[in-house]
């Protein structure tokens, strides 16, 4: 049988209760959630373009991922 989302978050929330404090991750501020989604976003870009420079043969597009990778770089030291 299947349970209901009503004991899932029951069972979620005894199991954040549980946790001892320090593990609880600090609430972010929105212009933090900003922040973090945009470095997520460029680290996920990072990850696609150095999967796609493994595996291409064409000098000139891989010269063109390069660059993409170098922005993707500059944008993520600005990010900090």
């Amino acid at each position: 049988m299947a349970r209901g989302w009503e004991s899932k978050a029951v069972e979620e929330q005894q199991a954040q209760a549980a946790t001892p404090p320090d593990k609880i991750k600090p609430r972010l501020t929105p212009a933090e959630r900003v922040l973090q989604a945009q470095r997520d976003g460029l680290l996920l870009s990072r990850k696609r373009l150095l999967q796609q420079l493994e595996t291409t043969q064409n000098p000139r597009y891989r010269e063109m991922l390069q660059a993409a990778l170098a922005d993707l770089d500059s944008r993520l030291a600005q990010l900090g």
